[in-house]
């Protein structure tokens, strides 16, 4: 009988972080440098073998564009596929609400509930970090990326 967990998916930066979580706890973590592209389906096809998947969770940006929409498209269409429910939540939660870099010296920062851009003289180091314990009321099943960015002027 496989274990029975729940998977986040953190993959806005380099590295790419997948917590495994059995009754909300931390169990097993699962880092890589490559591209998610290339190396998710390998990660999960593993996951699958190893383990009775129950929910799908991931950080929904912001963040790198691209890699934003490698992890929805991906996570998205495992879900669909197996039949999985799919959650999200924003990147702060993951960063202890620091700034997250946009494109030049503009970062992506929250405030209260809102996540805005501002202009920083020194753009900060950013950290993700999985939870050692899952909070599943931090989460949502409008799982649409958070792309952020309108017009840069």
């Amino acid at each position: 009988m496989l274990k029975s967990v729940d998977v986040l998916l953190v993959a806005l930066s380099s590295p790419i972080q997948i917590g495994i979580y059995e009754n909300s706890k931390l169990i097993d973590t699962i880092t890589s440098e490559k591209k998610s592209s290339d190396v998710l389906p390998i990660i999960y096809s593993d996951i699958f073998q190893k383990y009775s998947v129950n929910r799908l969770f991931y950080a929904n940006g912001p963040g790198s564009f691209m890699a934003i929409k490698v992890a929805y498209i991906f996570l998205k269409s495992m879900s669909i596929l197996k039949n999985i429910p799919l959650y999200a939540t924003d990147a702060f939660k993951f960063n202890k609400n620091t700034p997250i870099k946009a494109i030049g010296k503009l970062c992506f920062v929250k405030i209260l509930s809102e996540i805005k851009t501002q202009k920083l003289e020194i753009v900060p180091e950013v950290n993700f970090q999985l939870p050692d314990v899952l909070d599943y009321n931090e989460f949502t099943t409008n799982t649409t990326p958070l792309y952020m960015i309108g017009a840069v002027g």
